[in-house]
């Protein structure tokens, strides 16, 4: 090959070179030795050391720089028959640009300046261990492949001032780094890392003194990895990006999946378990993995980002859509995090995932971001993130998620914010085969906001809401929500359930049993489909303290509107508690009349019970009940007791006084017949008015009597417990 200048150059790929280009290692040695120190091997560095170029040559034996110092060599375009040894050498720095090699030993090698393998073309291990770099490491575009089941480089220790930049690096075998140190950035931008038999990458332990990427390259190339990019314990003292990248796992496992660790991801892309990262950890802009990326126990100093990322293990098959292909649950994780401590946000919108997401016990100090997620594990658990905690918002709005989000214990100090988002196909437990909640949020605590409202499409959840025990701080809200579905007998179960305000106007009424027993709010807004719930509405010991659309004092209709909603959602069944809490709440709202209205409704539902569990005596209670409403409204309408102490002193006076004049049965008392005292004296009790012993009526009369007396005590016995409420409810 002849350049443009006239000049013979080398093509280092020529298997066969020119016998122009041969040149014995010996002789290379001899000549440099020469141009370096005038032929002699120098023991110890000149001040300003010479540079010593070699290009367009086939170098045969072995060049042996071992225990030797040179000046900074450089070999361009240039073939080696042997690996060079530079086992313990001190140079000054050595370069390869467009070489072909069989492979470099270099372990323990001391160089004052780069180690560059440019554009080169190594076939063998690239031996780094334990070597001391005081400038910069480069890769860029080379091509290292491994044989005999070797590293394509071993890097073990390596220490480097500066940096390591392996831009567009192609590898076949694995780059093992554990316990790198650099001064500056690690750069793997544009890399293909190829060893589906373990590890892609191996950096346990590494520590970066800039940033380390795996993103894409200026000239468009993704980031490529098969194999596992293993870095655990690796310190990074700015970000960590894989943006862009794409990662596949191992094909081949070294070692059997331990059967007894639930927590081991033998597909893993990436593990980063115990990493400190002190700037962001970038898993974005396309980033795509086919196996569980896992950053487990690790800490992150600023942002972990997954905005438009993709980690599907489905092999393809997960559309994503929710009327597609229904493929799941899947054995693996997609992305687990368990333990991780973020020290500004998650930024996960737009993120596509199959597989499970964990967030167990992860702490974020900013906020968590999921909006317009889409996260598929149908029939299995999309999320499962007990105690996750956020210190800002999580906001999952317009989220589609096939699978159980489960945040049992979670800690959210400001919104939870599930706007317009669809929860569908929820786990199963495999002990019973029983269906998981949609969402669990069992004593969760939300500091501010839950909502579970409408957006631009309605919020939806195929399977229960589990409440139980958690606390919101300001309002939770349901507003245009589909709840339920027919598969799940659990709507909402937000037993022991606190918030300040609670919005339940929901879109349809829920396709199942709702539980709001024990739970406690301070306003509450509902409709009539929420009370139109295909299953009964547990509201026992249901505390509210008023309603956010008030009942007006003269607004009967209101009233008696809520009653019958109450009545559906208890399925006709008698419950005294709701009644008496929504008397309570609105006599707190001096609404005695309306109170006294619901109360009343109270005591006709409990006779109507009494009566459909009797079987003979069910006519009588009916009647008693019946009287007991018409004459004295159950003792909560006293007013309406003393009218009919007046009609009946009426009556009686009348009937009395068209009768002649009775005998006297005693003499004792000087009394003139008065038939208005003497039905006076027959209705009230206890006070005697001396009339009703003074004379004796026969027939009719005789029994009016009796009736009236038993009126009187029937009345007279309920005004005074009327009054009693009274004057207790206003001391």
């Amino acid at each position: 090959m002849t350049s443009s200048d006239g000049e013979r150059r080398l093509d280092p790929h020529d298997e066969h070179p020119p016998a122009w280009a041969h040149i014995t290692a010996a002789e290379v040695l001899r000549r440099t030795a020469e141009q370096d120190s005038g032929g002699v091997l120098r023991r110890r560095r000149l001040a300003t050391p010479a540079v010593l170029k070699w290009a367009d040559r086939y170098i045969t034996g072995t060049l042996d720089l071992r225990n030797t110092e040179f000046a900074l060599l450089e070999f361009e375009r240039c073939r080696f028959e042997n690996a060079p040894d530079l086992r313990q050498g001190k140079l000054a720095g050595i370069e390869f640009h467009d070489c072909v090699l069989p492979g470099l030993q270099a372990r323990n090698l001391r160089t004052d300046n780069d180690l560059v393998l440019l554009r080169t073309f190594v076939r063998g291990t690239v031996d780094l261990t334990d070597a001391d770099v005081r400038g910069t490491v480069v890769l860029r575009d080379s091509t290292l492949v491994s044989r005999n089941g070797r590293p394509a480089l071993h890097g073990d220790r390596l220490q480097a001032a500066g940096a390591l930049l392996a831009a567009r690096l192609s590898a076949k075998g694995e780059i093992r780094l554990p316990g790198l140190r650099t001064g500056g950035n690690v750069n793997f931008a544009g890399a293909v890392l190829d060893n589906p038999k373990g590890f892609a990458l191996n950096g346990n332990g590494m520590q970066v003194g800039g940033n380390l990427y795996f993103t894409v390259c200026p000239q468009g190339n993704p980031f490529r990895s098969v194999g596992q990019v293993f870095l655990p314990t690796a310190r990074v003292e700015s970000d960590l990006s894989m943006r862009g990248a794409r990662l596949s796992p191992r094909t081949e496992h070294s070692r059997a999946v331990p059967p007894d660790d639930p927590f081991f991801d033998p597909n893993a892309t990436l593990v980063a378990d115990r990493s400190k990262v002190d700037g962001n950890v970038n898993l974005d802009r396309g980033f795509t993995s086919t196996g569980t990326v896992r950053i487990v126990n690790a800490t992150i100093g600023g942002s972990l980002r997954l905005a438009a990322s993709r980690v599907d293990l489905s092999g393809g098959h997960e559309e994503f859509v929710e009327m597609g292909v229904k493929a799941g649950p899947y054995s693996d994780r997609s992305l687990h995090l368990d333990g991780t401590a973020v020290g500004s946000n998650i930024d996960a919108r737009d993120m596509r995932v199959a597989g499970q997401v964990r967030l167990v016990e992860v702490a974020v100090q900013g906020s968590a971001l999921f909006d317009r997620a889409v996260i598929s594990n149908r029939g299995g658990d999309a999320v499962e993130g007990r105690r996750f905690s956020v210190g800002g918002n999580l906001d999952a709005r317009a989220v589609l998620v096939f699978g159980s989000v489960l945040l049992s214990g979670a800690k959210i100090e400001a919104n939870l914010d599930l706007r317009g988002s669809r929860l569908l196909a929820p786990g199963v437990y495999h002990r019973d085969g029983s269906v998981k909640p949609s969402l669990d949020l069992r004593v969760a605590r939300v500091g501010r906001d839950l909502i579970c409202a409408a957006g631009d499409e309605p919020f939806s959840a195929h399977g229960e809401i589990r409440l139980r025990r958690a606390e919101v701080g300001q309002v939770t809200d349901f507003t245009g929500a589909e709840l339920g579905n027919s598969h799940n007998a659990m709507t909402v179960n937000a037993f022991g359930f606190q918030t300040q305000e609670l919005r339940l106007a929901v879109a349809s009424p829920p396709r199942g049993r709702v539980d709001l027993a024990h739970a406690k709010c301070a306003s509450l807004l509902d409709n009539a489909a929420f009370w139109s719930a295909q299953g009964r509405i547990e509201v026992d010991d249901f505390r509210y303290e008023s309603l956010a659309d008030p009942i007006p004092l003269d607004d009967d209709e209101r009233v008696l509107t809520r009653l019958g909603w109450l009545r559906k959602g208890l399925r006709e069944t008698y419950s005294p508690g709701p009644y008496e809490q929504l008397a309570a709440m609105l006599r707190d709202a001096g609404n005695e009349e309306h109170a006294s209205t619901v109360l009343v409704e109270k005591q006709r539902r409990r006779y109507a019970a009494l009566a459909d569990g009797a079987r003979f005596t069910a006519p009588g209670i009916r009647l008693w009940s019946w009287m007991q409403r018409a004459t004295v409204g159950y003792g909560y309408r006293p007013t309406r007791a003393l009218t009919w102490l007046l009609t009946f002193l009426v009556i009686g006076t009348v009937w009395f006084f068209t009768i002649p004049e009775p005998p006297e049965s005693n003499t004792d008392d000087e009394l003139v017949w008065n038939p208005l005292l003497y039905t006076l004296d027959l209705l009230v009790p206890i006070v005697d008015f001396g009339h009703k012993n003074k004379w004796t009526v026969v027939g009719v009369s005789q029994w009016i009597s009796a009736v009236f007396i038993a009126l009187g005590w029937i009345l007279a016995t309920t005004v005074a417990t009327g009054l009693t409420r009274l004057l207790r409810r206003g001391g």
